[in-house]
């Protein structure tokens, strides 16, 4: 199989290719391989390749999971995988080259699946800004236009899948971090229900970071939902299931539903939403009007009051402990020096934060919680916004500088501001690409729906998929 064919199919395309016998794993894999060493020097997407340890597996036996055979990338936060090189794009972790010494829960579920780890993909450092350009590995940059920036965290993971690479890509979004490269790179990010995907057994599912994937269709999307959809013991949450598997839902008709379209941005930020933006929110509404749903400018009124502060606030204190958590991994705290720095003045701004002041915003959050699931208890079953309320910005536009040491962060809101809410309320969100801004780059829709109701997104958004066609491969300047 030539690796420009390969690029052509989803990985769900790809597994009936191994069942049938028409194409073997190792076929696929080495096509795998061949794509990302023709690409990926020009996208830096990967920043760990394991190719010899994924021949050997594709060579084996393979579980007969629904999606054996499939090459696959794990983004560098998270999962963790024994055997492999993980940075989480920190340069302290690259210069004593850390490999890490077990699976997580999720990996482990990926493996049982049969799909084929070929290695991991670039974030920012930590994952705490919209852009991927760490000063461990250096940027990424975006398939359609690379002078382009791929958003983030897992913008490494986003060009990876929009450049053919791999199908689907791993990911994990703690406030736009699957949506937004999704959005700007042309590809579908879900970010799922919060405690829908295990984070065992190192990490804990009530908080604002949700792991899943980055696909090239809804369908990969809804497949390894399916894979990933399980409870360990210990989860911190374990939430109802469909009746029947998600890629079953995702292929039926939702019928007539109730939605709510918003364009202004929320209140807490002073962000402006770029026309192209709106524009393709409202045409996606239009689209959904035409299938027979009722659309209405509507949103929840939790929306407009300030987000920004208690997200900020969580967000900061837990950075200062991640940094004393990793700190054993290099055997002293960190440092200025070790970090980036907005890492270093954020981190340093959460360890002022108190305890109250923590609860405080806890309580924020929770409040935001009830009142936005307020608005689907009234009847509304999805919500419709851009995903991001500007185009991909120019490399280099959001790297911080010891000059101005949280530009990464400030010039993050645009690209967070429509994001960010969702994963305080722990609702499911989907980034659709719908749109092209006016200098032909990719934009992203976001829809979402209810707590738990992964279903529902996924039958949607396939019924637009369907009707737009949006899925199929676009003509990129690549090899």
């Amino acid at each position: 199989m030539e690796h420009s064919e390969y690029a052509s199919f989803d990985a769900v395309g790809l597994a009936a290719l191994v069942r049938s016998g028409e194409v073997s794993a190792l076929e696929i894999t080495e096509a795998a391989i061949a794509r990302i060493e023709a690409v990926d020097g020009l996208l830096n997407a990967l920043m760990h390749r394991s190719f010899d340890r994924a021949l050997e597996v594709a060579k084996g036996e393979l579980p007969e999971g629904a999606l054996s055979g499939v090459p696959f990338l794990l983004k560098d936060l998270l999962p963790a995988s024994e055997g492999d090189a993980m940075h989480l794009g920190m340069k302290a972790l690259r210069e004593i080259d850390y490999v890490h010494f077990m699976d997580c829960n999720l990996t482990s579920l990926y493996r049982q699946a049969g799909l084929v780890l070929l290695g991991r993909t670039n974030v920012p450092e930590l994952g705490l800004v919209a852009a991927t350009e760490p000063l461990a590995y250096g940027p990424t940059a975006n398939p359609w236009n690379r002078s382009l920036g791929t958003g983030g965290s897992s913008g490494g993971s986003a060009a990876a899948v929009a450049s053919g690479m791999v199908p689907a890509a791993g990911g994990s979004d703690g406030g736009g971090s699957i949506r937004i490269p999704s959005a700007l790179c042309g590809v579908v990010g879900l970010k799922p229900t919060t405690g829908r995907v295990s984070k065992g057994p190192l990490g804990e599912e009530w908080g604002f970071s949700v792991p899943h994937a980055l696909c090239r269709t809804v369908r990969d999307c809804a497949a390894l939902l399916d894979v990933e959809a399980v409870w360990f013991p210990g989860d911190g949450m374990r939430l109802p299931l469909p009746p029947r598997p998600f890629v079953e839902v995702a292929a039926e008709e939702p019928g007539p539903l109730r939605i709510g379209l918003r364009t202004a941005h929320p209140a807490g930020t002073d962000t402006s939403v770029h026309p192209d933006c709106a524009a393709a929110a409202e045409e996606a509404a239009l689209e959904l009007s035409s299938l027979g749903h009722f659309v209405e400018e509507a949103s929840p009124s939790a929306l407009d009051g300030d987000l920004i502060h208690p997200f900020i606030t969580i967000w900061g204190a837990s950075l200062a402990f991640t940094l004393d958590r990793l700190a054993p991994l290099i055997g002293r705290p960190f440092n200025e020096d070790d970090l980036e720095p907005a890492t270093w003045l954020m981190a340093e701004r959460g360890r002022k934060v108190t305890a109250v002041e923590y609860l405080a915003a806890e309580d924020a959050v929770m409040n935001f919680r009830r009142a936005a699931a307020s608005w689907w208890a009234q009847g509304w079953d999805v919500l419709v916004t851009p995903t991001t309320a500007a185009p991909a910005p120019p490399l280099g536009a959001m790297v911080s500088t010891p000059e101005e040491p949280m530009r990464g962060l400030s010039e993050s809101i645009p690209y967070a501001t429509f994001t960010l809410p969702f994963n305080m309320s722990g609702q499911p969100a989907i980034s659709l690409p719908l749109g092209l801004s006016s200098d032909g780059t990719p934009l992203g829709v976001q829809l979402v729906a209810g707590f738990g109701r992964e279903d529902l997104l996924l039958s949607v958004a396939a019924q637009l998929e369907a009707s737009t066609g949006w899925s199929l491969p676009a003509e990129l300047d690549l090899p």
